[in-house]
């Protein structure tokens, strides 16, 4: 690749980075745009439908979620289906299934028949479900069965994505715009980043390139990054593996956990695989593993990096440990992952979804599951749960989007968008994108009356 020169770089060809690329060849007249992953293509690591958990999160049965925290990801939910209903693919990019929450015995009960009164206002397809409207839709929830239990549930609404598939067709659809202003470069590793006048220099596995802007969304890699160039230092990172087990096809749709509240990690689901269509995939479980990618050990040195290892680490680390139930609950995790043992422990888990369930059922999902970066606040003493944003205000970005960042990955392009723009000072067509993305205002007045 020879030395030259782009108004904008974007290091990560995950569904992040893709989407933005697509923003910016969609929505502005900015004229060169880079997206560089090191892969041969876009999407393979934790976008691809084998490390994740393919939902299109709205908000409705993730009952970690609050209101305010909901209802934001709902709505960047609905630029992800207004972009992909708009193509004549759309069909392998999103999937149908029913999906609802499952509360098992008096407490969990309870609290969902509370939620719905708060939450359904706002969802006008949730269903508050008892034991025998369950049975209609998901008779392996009920048989066996003897506690209480009560669901919130849609049975008609986009519930999964395969977001492989989304990302290539970002770019696709970038490409369209002018395949003289994307500069796609795969199988190209960034070494550095560096300032270089009011821009910066990316020194890569093919040469150099140089960007008047630079977003980098490659997991916790942008971080590290972020690091390097004396950014983001009050953050460490804690990697957590997630792991998955299959079973024939025992749920017709999305089956989610009441979540505990004290525990930081999201509780196990049951879930239609797209990878491995006629299963269902049951996760996932939550390891802290000193890599930065699944099963690249490679990656061991750069998480050492990327620790920063010190007594604010340890002692959030211990305050972590100190709860009796994060202790059981991080132990058993382990325990997950011991071959011998790891079936029998977590046909427990499953059994809370599909009593019936039984051991020959249940088998370890070889090479399925990613790394969620969680990031280690050192300041505050505290796990960041969630998305996080690095941004200096020097025409550089780091975006850390573990779930539900795939689903916010159009709602966080176009914040990343206006900073550009703002830097840049190129145009934006905000009048399309609102129309395309959010819909005309006609179909948000009928949103709107729909849910009143």
């Amino acid at each position: 690749m020879a030395t030259n020169h782009v108004d904008v770089a974007i290091v990560g060809g995950g569904i992040s980075g893709t989407a933005l690329l697509y923003l910016l060849a969609r929505y502005t007249d900015l004229s060169r745009i880079a997206l560089i992953e090191k892969y041969p293509a876009v999407a393979t690591v934790n976008s691809h439908g084998r490390n994740n958990s393919q939902t299109l999160h709205c908000g409705d049965i993730e009952t970690n979620y609050t209101l305010e925290k909901a209802l934001q990801v709902q709505q960047t939910a609905q630029m992800v289906v207004r972009y992909a209903q708009a193509l004549p693919e759309r069909e392998r990019l999103l999937f149908k299934f029913p999906k609802m929450v499952l509360g098992v015995g008096a407490r969990e009960s309870n609290e969902l028949r509370e939620r719905f009164a708060r939450f359904s206002p706002h969802y006008p397809g949730m269903r508050l479900l008892e034991r025998q409207h369950i049975a209609e839709v998901e008779p392996a929830l009920t048989e066996g069965r003897t506690e209480e239990v009560v669901a919130l549930a849609t049975q008609d609404a986009i519930s999964a994505a395969d977001f492989n598939a989304l990302a290539h067709s970002f770019v696709e659809q970038a490409t369209a715009q002018g395949n003289e202003r994307i500069a796609l470069q795969l199988a190209t590793e960034v070494k550095a980043i560096e300032r270089s006048g009011d821009g910066y220099r990316l020194k890569t596995s093919r040469g150099e390139l140089h960007a008047n802007f630079v977003v980098v969304s490659a997991g916790g890699h942008s971080l590290l990054y972020a690091q390097r160039m004396g950014y983001g230092l009050e953050y460490s990172c804690l990697p957590i593996a997630g792991s998955f087990y299959y079973t024939p096809q025992v749920l017709n749709g999305k089956v989610y956990t009441v979540q505990n509240p004290k525990l930081p990690f999201a509780a196990i689901h049951g879930d239609p695989d797209l990878v491995q269509q006629g299963k269902t995939r049951f996760g996932p479980t939550a390891l802290a593993l000193p890599l930065l990618e699944r099963h690249k050990l490679g990656t061991f040195p750069e998480y050492l990096e990327v620790l920063r290892p010190d007594l604010d680490v340890a002692r959030v680390m211990l305050d972590l440990m100190k709860e009796r139930e994060i202790r059981h609950y991080m132990l058993k995790n382990m325990l997950f992952e011991v071959p011998v043992l790891r079936n029998r422990l977590f046909l427990r888990e499953a059994q809370k979804i599909v009593p019936s369930l039984k051991l020959q059922d249940l088998s370890f999902a070889r090479g399925i599951g990613g790394v969620r970066p969680v990031l280690i606040d050192k300041l505050n003493r505290r796990l960041h749960l969630g998305e996080a944003r690095i941004a200096p205000g020097h025409g550089v970005i780091f975006n850390m989007t573990p779930s539900p960042g795939a689903t916010s990955c159009l709602g966080n392009a176009e914040n990343d968008l206006e900073l550009i723009a703002a830097h840049l000072h190129c145009n934006v067509q905000r009048d399309a994108l609102q129309a395309q993305l959010y819909g005309t205002t006609e179909e948000r007045a009928a949103e709107r009356a729909g849910a009143s």
